[in-house]
């Protein structure tokens, strides 16, 4: 299981954490675009970000992390779904400034995490979003002070990404804890200790144990993780319904308008009789969609 998220507790501690791994995932996540380094270490933390986020709810629906900016970086996206279903993207313009931090794309920007859950008896999940302060140096002050505020709770994260691996870990006190600042502080110390390649190469039973292990941290659970776009051609048909009858047809190029997902890379083609029935309300079950 190479794609996995671990949930755990260091009991002498009073602190809860999640550990996240990516590989499979992350890469299908990378390789879905010509990605320059610097967008893909910041989209790989926000796939990280989204996941540990999702571990750290327990949510049934789905969570997500979005920064949009005015600057150079566009669009940063990672979507956590229950149960472990990824997806992730990011749009930017060249050239980008060096180093690309948030301080140098956040000016006008907007980062928030939404959190979508089920309503029992209710067509519409509930909505909750939060809004992260991008007076920061990079996406893991950030979430430390959004948690800070938002939750009031102590709350470090450490984010690594490289090769084919993004891997996090988020650490926080337990709520309603009396907690003891000198086991924090003793936690934290613990945690600046590890270096960004055992963060993403050390199997992660080792990797607690060696960091934890004399405040008997214990493993909660495992969810295995994987990469799932959400496009399908029924998604794409109401996308073109929406655009209305006559610019469907005039996005048709040749005998057929080819339609594909960013996130995937699957290619959805409607030719004029499958646009003609999707306005005759005939559905979008005809045609065809090509993985790339």
């Amino acid at each position: 299981m190479t794609d996995v998220l671990h949930r755990f507790l260091i009991e002498g501690a009073g602190v809860r954490g999640v550990l996240v791994r990516l590989n499979e995932s992350w890469e299908a996540i990378r390789d879905a675009a010509p990605y320059p380094s610097a967008i893909a270490t910041l989209l790989g933390e926000t796939a990280v970000a989204a996941s540990l986020f999702g571990g750290h709810t327990k949510i049934e629906g789905t969570v997500s992390v979005q920064f949009k900016g005015r600057q150079a970086l566009r669009t940063l996206f990672a979507e956590y779904r229950a149960p472990g279903l990824l997806r992730g993207i990011a749009h930017w313009e060249a050239p980008l400034p060096e180093p690309l931090t948030l301080h140098s794309v956040g000016e006008g920007g907007l980062l928030a995490i939404t959190l979508e859950s089920p309503t029992p008896g209710q067509r519409e999940p509930t909505r909750y979003q939060g809004l992260v302060g991008l007076d920061a140096e990079s996406l893991a002050d950030a979430f430390e002070q959004y948690f800070s505020q938002s939750e009031q709770l102590p709350t470090r994260m450490l984010f690594s990404v490289a090769g084919g691996t993004a891997a996090g870990i988020l650490l926080q006190t337990l709520p309603g804890a009396d907690a003891d600042p000198d086991h924090w502080n003793r936690v934290q110390a613990l945690l600046e200790t590890l270096t960004p390649q055992e963060l993403r190469d050390t199997d992660p039973a080792t990797l607690l144990y060696r960091l934890f292990h004399e405040d008997g941290v214990r493993v909660l659970g495992e969810q295995p993780l994987q990469f799932q776009c959400t496009c399908s051609r029924e998604r794409v048909g109401r996308v073109l319904i929406g655009l209305g009858e006559a610019e469907a047809v005039a996005a048709i190029q040749g005998d057929a308008a080819e339609i594909t997902c960013e996130f995937c890379n699957r290619r959805y083609r409607f030719d004029r009789v499958d646009i003609s029935q999707l306005f005759a309300g005939g559905g979008a079950a005809a045609g065809s969609s090509t993985p790339q």
